[in-house]
């Protein structure tokens, strides 16, 4: 599933014309117009729940997650190690190709800082690059989770660590584009340093836990 918001690359013209090719395999969603990482990956999630997927995974398309790593990713899930595993850049073997020196240092603050609020035992909490088994995201109440930007991986991450889900890194090699613009920004940083409070007290509060409506006997 590629959800395209109204890129100006094309990317959705080339997906149409392979989904000719894949068409039980490669799905398409256009949105009209830029509404935020979160909500796309919102978007995708409750599309593959509603067609009973049992592993659900979340990456990059331009190439900095390398595609072979999914299967690692799936059999950290599949085998009963983990319930959401992630692809870490942050654990023996992980590592990052091609980054400034600037992305280093927030990417490595920014996950210094979320394990100190937090206490959450992940070394990478930005990652996007995650195999979710279903019955995690059938347990999260998706619509409260509010984050669009980075910040949102975190909050993913939280909030599966929060309801009691096994979380493991699978290390993997992060290369930076090659093509286009990081959407990293001061807007986006801000996001993360206020974003993670507003997580904690959201999690203390039981936002992330899907409400079971009760029935009558």
């Amino acid at each position: 599933m590629v959800i395209d918001d109204n890129s100006p690359d094309g990317t959705a013209q080339i997906v149409k014309d392979l989904m000719v090719t894949y068409p039980e395999q490669l799905f398409l969603l256009e949105r009209s117009g830029k509404l935020g990482l979160g909500t796309a990956y919102i978007t995708g999630f409750n599309w593959a729940l509603e067609r009973g997927y049992q592993y659900i995974m979340e990456m990059d398309a331009d190439f900095s997650h390398n595609p072979a790593d999914l299967e690692r990713l799936y059999q950290a899930c599949k085998s009963g190690e983990a319930d959401v595993a992630i692809g870490s850049r942050y654990v023996p073997g992980g590592k990052t190709e091609n980054w400034p020196l600037d992305r280093h240092i927030y990417s490595k603050g920014g996950a210094f800082y979320t394990k100190m609020i937090t206490w959450m035992p992940v070394n990478d909490p930005t990652a996007g690059f995650v195999c979710y088994s279903r019955k995690v995201l059938a347990s999260m109440n998706l619509d409260q989770i509010k984050f669009v930007g980075y910040a949102f991986q975190i909050e993913m991450k939280l909030a599966a660590w929060k309801l009691g889900f096994r979380l493991k890194e699978v290390p993997i090699t992060f290369v930076d584009r090659k093509e286009g613009t990081s959407k990293m920004s001061k807007g986006i940083i801000q996001e993360g340093v206020f974003g993670v409070l507003q997580m904690q007290w959201n999690s203390l509060l039981g936002h992330y836990r899907k409400k079971v409506k009760k029935q009558a006997v």
